[in-house]
């Protein structure tokens, strides 16, 4: 449903992605595993529209985009079919809770404010913020926070859900209830990319594991073969983790 190919990607002379490509299928849980500034947030950006790619092209549900050129209107278009889950969680201060979720709704989807707040609050159901749906940011923890941030990914029915480290500003208690959130989804078949640094979870969640490293992809395999690779480069950068555990 959603092939990326060649992408290429540099900031200030830097190449932070070089001919990097990512294939993810309906139902598919992608893990993308790496140390800061390997280009994983970068792809995943590119993906959802948040930084224009130097090159390379995309194949989204057939129809073929070559990514440079692509213009803001068949942006927002295929953007409509995605969700993003920000790292700090990039909600509307002034907005309630329910109202972070429903703006979307409304304004791109055009649905009615009736039909745009039922969504809403079944979204915040699921996510367990149901009871604080008129809570303002500043009310609410970083892990409700983000949690209504994953409300207003799921409230349009994504084809797919992008997470960039939806963790990471957490600490390890609220770390759990995201996650916690995250796994009911994979069990649902929801199709995500989820970059973290959560290594035993992306490896129960996920049917596929991305390691990447300055700018490419290392390897790409199942969760099983990743954490016994052999490559050199995998095993040194899951061992960190694993003494850090």
């Amino acid at each position: 449903m959603l092939e990326l190919k060649n992408i290429k990607k540099s900031f200030g002379g830097t190449e932070v992605l070089k001919n990097v490509g990512l294939s993810v299928s309906k139902g598919d849980v992608v893990a993308i595993l790496g140390p800061s500034g390997s280009g994983k947030t970068t792809l995943l950006r590119i993906a959802n529209f948040l930084e224009t790619a130097d090159g390379g092209e995309m194949n989204f549900e057939g129809e073929v985009l070559d990514l440079p050129k692509v213009s803001h209107r068949d942006a927002a278009r295929i953007r409509r079919k995605t969700g993003f889950v920000f790292q700090n969680y990039n909600l509307f201060r002034n907005l309630t809770a329910l109202e972070n979720v429903t703006e979307g709704l409304r304004v791109v989807h055009k649905l009615s404010a009736a039909e745009a707040e039922r969504i809403g609050r079944e979204c915040l159901e699921k996510v367990g913020m149901g009871d604080r749906a008129d809570h303002y940011p500043s009310q609410l923890s970083g892990g409700q926070q983000q949690r209504v941030g994953i409300a207003r990914a799921i409230a349009a029915n994504p084809d797919v859900i992008f997470f960039d480290e939806p963790t990471s500003a957490l600490d390890p208690e609220l770390t759990l209830e995201i996650l916690k959130v995250i796994r009911e989804l994979a069990e649902e078949k929801m199709t995500m990319v989820i970059v973290t640094h959560e290594m035993n979870f992306a490896k129960d969640v996920s049917n596929r594991m991305i390691f990447m490293d300055k700018g490419v992809i290392v390897e790409e395999t199942t969760p099983e073969l990743l954490f016994t690779s052999t490559n050199q480069r995998t095993r040194e950068f899951l061992g960190k983790y694993h003494d850090m555990a």
